[in-house]
């Protein structure tokens, strides 16, 4: 294997970490007559004032110092039901709006069981930085109560050096939410927006439609430059509602404002497909596995519609035998398109290995690593499930690429990797 320069950090999964979510509680009713909703509100308009005041205190006595602003997070969430339970709210004072907005809320630990499978892409803000160090942005997967996965991100530094510095996680996370109907849970393509106030180290995505019920998983993030020259940070995921998969796509210009739109096409009942940074000649591209084995390259006139694609790798090596996959989108080089690989081998042990591809023709394969440049063993072995290292996405910086690798389904690791080191492996 190749000799990687592995960062000491590494980011585990952290029960204590919580957010303040929206407590979608008539989404779970399919009575008649008044909705649950309509009922808990009139329960609060109907307590005396001094009880309506005991019952905010316990409520702040319970929670308040474990979040961040949290009278005005229950008053932007009364707001919201006020909005769609056409309530008239002049009569209704700041200690019963504030109780309203609490019953319509709860505390989640999105952490709490895993932190893994990060992708990392150049940060949208490189104001500020000095010569040779990029400011970055890192999703990540985090699974809480439930086994439900959502995202969180993390802000950060690499220096002319190679040293990360990650930005400090604020005291208090904040979920991003969709301002929608509270009597049915939204379905089809939905925008999720940040606090105006959180930072985005402190920002989780969750679930929001039927179909990603049960997670949003490895988001494999991309910067993504259109033909006009915009550019546009992408991110392709799995949504996983208990039973079903399909594959959807995160777009935003500016991580403030989310859109989570599912694809169309064959391919996009598949997991685990990466978008090219950029066209192709005239076309749209995806690294994609359509039969659970090998590896297809997708091509497409809408960014959001995949169908089937052609064959481009198939298991060749020891380590990889029982599968290949992608590590995240292909990253451009002078030299040609370098896609990160995963393999799994006996005994279900996860590498990372690497393959060029040609720069004008993707479907032409140049080189290919025959052992691979990342193995679980060690300190990467043991977790959740064991014997597994997996990325969802590096980048470039400078001479090096810049690798945060899944340990295990249980923690987050970083390495920097040699470019040339890498080709010469080919």
């Amino acid at each position: 294997m190749l000799d990687l320069f592995n960062h000491a950090l590494r980011l585990h999964a952290d029960p204590s970490r919580v957010v303040v979510r929206p407590f979608h509680i008539a989404w779970q009713s399919n009575g008649k007559g008044p909705s649950r909703s309509e009922r808990l509100v009139r329960e609060v308009l109907d307590m005396a004032p001094s009880e309506a005041r005991r019952q905010l205190e316990i409520v702040l006595k319970d929670f308040e110092a474990r979040h961040w602003q949290t009278r005005r997070v229950f008053m932007t969430r009364y707001d919201e039901i006020e909005a769609q339970l056409k309530l008239d709210g002049g009569d209704i004072g700041d200690e019963k709006r504030q109780l309203i907005g609490a019953y319509f809320c709860h505390e989640y630990s999105y952490a709490a069981a895993a932190l893994m499978n990060p992708s990392a892409v150049e940060h949208h803000d490189q104001s500020g930085m000095p010569d040779g160090s990029l400011r970055i942005v890192m999703s990540l997967r985090a699974v809480g109560e439930g086994h439900i996965s959502s995202v969180a991100f993390r802000e950060g530094i690499i220096t002319q050096d190679n040293e990360l510095k990650l930005a400090p996680e604020p005291p208090f996370a904040t979920a991003a939410d969709t301002h929608g109907d509270e009597e049915h849970m939204p379905e089809g393509p939905v925008t999720v927006n940040r606090h105006r106030d959180s930072t985005l180290s402190g920002t989780v995505i969750f679930p929001i439609t039927k179909a990603q019920s049960n997670g949003l998983e490895d988001l494999r993030l991309v910067k993504f430059t259109h033909d006009d020259g915009s550019t546009e940070w992408l991110g392709t995921y799995t949504a996983y509602n208990g039973s079903t998969i399909q594959s959807e796509m995160m777009r935003t210009r500016d991580f403030r404002a989310f859109d989570l739109v599912p694809m169309t096409g064959a391919a996009a009942r598949n997991k685990g497909m990466a978008l090219f940074p950029r066209k192709v000649g005239d076309h749209y591209m995806m690294i994609g596995r359509q039969d659970g084995e090998n590896l297809f390259l997708i091509k497409s006139d809408r960014i959001t519609h995949w169908d089937e694609g052609e064959l481009l790798l198939t298991p060749e090596f020891p380590w990889e035998f029982v599968q290949i996959g992608n590590c995240g989108p292909p990253i451009e080089l002078d030299e040609g398109w370098l896609l990160l690989t995963h393999g799994v081998g006996a005994m279900r042990k996860y590498s990372i290995g690497a393959v060029l591809l040609d720069k004008n023709d993707p479907s032409k394969v140049i080189g290919r690593t025959r052992e691979p440049l990342l193995a679980a063993a060690n300190q990467d072995r043991e977790g959740y499930v064991p014997n597994v290292v997996y990325s969802c996405g590096a980048l470039r910086h400078r001479d090096t690429i810049f690798l945060p690798y899944g340990v295990a389904d249980s923690s987050v690791a970083f390495a920097f990797v040699p470019i040339k080191a890498v080709l010469a492996q080919m």
